[in-house]
């Protein structure tokens, strides 16, 4: 009699422990992350590709709660400089985020943050790399002296050579009005210079000739 009561009493005890288990199981948080588990990934963990794509996707295996600040990617490459295109867009269980268009070569890393239905976040992070850069390269800005010339001309047909220019240079000559005026005083100066010179010869004459007569006389 004594041996019953006591399994009697036990019972309720083992029916407590299970319902306590069942609820652990059930409400824990390792049972709630399984429902912000991702699935898969493109472009995948650790996979090397030829060039950026244009986007990276995120597949969960829940639909996701969508809302201000709910979801969020940060794409980032080896510099630590951001490649995204604009804000990660969440439809169902499948987040996507633009990237953009011209990527260099490299490794890059994603962190991702969503909320799943059940209102817990979660979050995560990964690696993959990149061989082939998409960054164009500027072309040359041609200078002033290229653009003024005209095209397909020669360099030598644009600019005449120093020595050129000497040759073609004028000599410097006097105007032809000032030289008139000092010739015709010249000749005039001249003309002068001789007359005065005759007439003082003529004059010299004339007192030597008028002096012979008058001793003749005397005489």
């Amino acid at each position: 009699m004594q041996t019953t009561a006591i399994r009697r009493s036990a019972a309720p005890v083992a029916l407590a422990t299970a319902l306590l288990a069942a609820f652990l199981v059930l409400f824990s948080p390792v049972s709630a992350s399984a429902h912000d588990a991702l699935v898969s990934s493109s472009p995948e963990a650790d996979a090397t590709i030829d060039t950026l794509p244009g986007e990276i996707t995120l597949t969960f295996s829940a639909e996701l709660i969508t809302g201000e600040g709910a979801t969020e990617m940060v794409v980032t490459d080896a510099d630590g400089v951001s490649v995204t295109d604009g804000a990660a867009v969440t439809a169902g269980s499948v987040v996507t985020q633009p990237l953009v268009a011209e990527a260099a070569a490299g490794t890059y890393h994603v962190i991702w943050k969503v909320v799943s239905s059940d209102g817990h976040p979660t979050s995560g992070e990964y690696f993959f790399s990149v061989t082939n850069s998409t960054v164009s390269t500027p072309t040359a800005e041609p200078n002033a002296s290229e653009s003024a010339a005209p095209t397909g001309a020669p360099l030598d047909e644009i600019a005449p050579s120093p020595t050129t220019t000497a040759t073609e240079a004028p000599a410097v000559s006097s105007p032809s009005g000032l030289v008139w005026p000092f010739t015709i005083l010249g000749i005039v100066v001249f003309v002068g210079g001789l007359g005065a010179a005759i007439w003082l010869l003529v004059r010299s004459r004339r007192k030597a000739g008028g002096a012979d007569s008058d001793s003749s006389s005397e005489r």
